[in-house]
């Protein structure tokens, strides 16, 4: 499976922003829905549900999360990637700021 990332953005008064775990679960949401849709299987859709749900109960997730929040608090833009190890199956997971 191909990494991936997720762009949290901050709240304004006049833009919505959401957390890393808010897109999380919001991935993982559109990545169920697409798996019903579709009558057949997706092996790529599905990796990257359960990409997803290990990210987001992985202790990580709030190391990460509180970080981001931080980054995007003092203005700078917030991206986090998620490789997969091709050999392993291993996650790793890198804040990349702008």
């Amino acid at each position: 499976m191909k990494s991936f990332e997720l762009e949290p953005r901050y709240s304004t008064s006049k833009i919505p922003g959401k957390c890393l775990k808010c897109l999380g679960e919001q991935e993982m949401n559109n990545c169920l829905m697409e798996l019903l849709r579709d009558e057949e299987d997706d092996e790529e859709v599905k990796q990257r549900f359960e990409v997803l749900l290990t990210f987001l109960q992985s202790p990580e997730s709030k190391k990460l999360r509180d970080e981001s929040e931080k980054l995007l608090s003092e203005g700078k833009r917030v991206t986090l990637k998620i490789n997969t190890d091709r050999d392993t199956g291993n996650l790793s997971y890198e804040l990349v700021t702008d």
